[in-house]
């Protein structure tokens, strides 16, 4: 009992010294890729995907049930904390790999004033990222976005497509799509960023709803065939799910992140009761499986957190339950590199 007890305290030891080397790292090499624009074009892409876990800022929506994020509201939001959970975000992003991710599909993002607030105003402010989102009839008012590197990416087109719910459903996101072309190989990339229904109500309850999503994409997906395409976005399903599966079958995609692993032992980028799964994916279309270089998950030390309940670590969340707790996400960001 004593061995044991004594062999736990020092891993703990040892993560809490790696956790504040890891952000002192983290924020010094921050400044250095912020700094390091190239001059010269270059034909690696790097996509990374995140649920932000409500990043909501402190102002009410017109029409939407955003009311627990108000200064009275139930989680007692505050500007503090909405900038702060800005800057974390911000640097959950820079931390996924040693320049700037072209690419940034984001879940969970409020409004069109956040994205400019990330962007603009934290710690991203000098990255120089545009986005594009939508602007769904989400009872919540969450969307999804893409950001992007204007001198990597260029969008040529982008629209929203709305799924329409079933009788029983509540009005949920709507699927971004955007094309773009890459400057450096000319290449045109079709990507899709979906934030399918939660399982809130229960997974069988709820599992029509995220096959409608999946229907949706592989509609659209059937009318660009031979073309460079990611789908990619929190399905809230696993790579077994039948929407999952359904995309793999109907659509010809396939999903390159079903098997990431963080460098740092995390076996999916959410962890539900002591299991690590992924709820988030990246599905690419048979034109662009050959141009992958790497796929991972983002498990940097300082994202996670001691899991005391079943031990091990799971993604340091910015709230437990209505507890703030001044962390990033409940999701780890994935990161997939191209090279084009």
């Amino acid at each position: 009992m004593h061995y044991r007890f004594a062999t736990v305290l020092v891993q703990l030891l040892l993560l809490n010294s790696a956790i504040i080397k890891s952000q002192t790292s983290n924020l010094s090499s921050q400044t250095s890729i912020l700094n390091s624009q190239t001059s010269n074009l270059n034909s690696q892409i790097t996509l990374v995907e995140l649920n932000c876990e409500n990043l909501f800022d402190c102002q009410h929506d017109d029409g939407k049930d955003d009311f627990e994020f108000l200064a009275g509201g139930d989680r007692h939001w505050s500007q503090s904390k909405y900038w702060r959970k800005l800057n974390n975000i911000g640097q959950v992003i820079l931390s996924c790999c040693d320049e700037l991710p072209d690419l940034v599909a984001l879940c969970e993002v409020e409004n069109d004033r956040v994205l400019n607030d990330l962007t603009r105003r934290s710690l991203l402010r000098r990255a120089r990222y545009d986005y594009l989102m939508t602007e769904s009839p989400d009872v919540r008012g969450i969307d999804v976005a893409l950001m992007y590197q204007p001198k990597h990416f260029q969008p040529l087109c982008y629209d929203y497509i709305t799924v329409e719910p079933l009788p029983d459903m509540r009005p949920t996101r709507d699927i971004l799509y955007v094309r773009g072309r890459i400057p450096a190989s000319g290449d045109t990339l079709h990507v899709f960023v979906v934030h399918a229904p939660s399982r809130y109500s229960g997974e069988k309850e709820t599992r029509p709803y995220r096959q409608l999503v999946s229907s949706k994409l592989t509609e659209a997906v059937a009318q660009l065939q031979g073309k460079k395409i990611v789908v990619t976005g929190d399905f809230n399903d696993y790579y077994n799910s039948a929407s999952l599966r359904y995309l793999e079958r109907e659509a010809h995609l396939e999903n390159v992140t079903k098997n990431a692993r963080g460098r740092n032992g995390s076996k999916g980028n959410y962890r539900h009761e002591g299991l690590w799964r992924n709820l988030d994916h990246v599905l690419l279309s048979p034109e662009l499986l050959p141009h992958v270089d790497s796929v991972y998950i983002n498990d940097a030390l300082f994202l996670l957190e001691e899991d005391t309940r079943y031990g091990g670590f799971k993604p340091r969340r910015a709230f437990v339950g209505f507890r703030y707790q001044r962390g990033f996400s409940d999701h780890l960001p994935l990161v997939v590199r191209f090279k084009l």
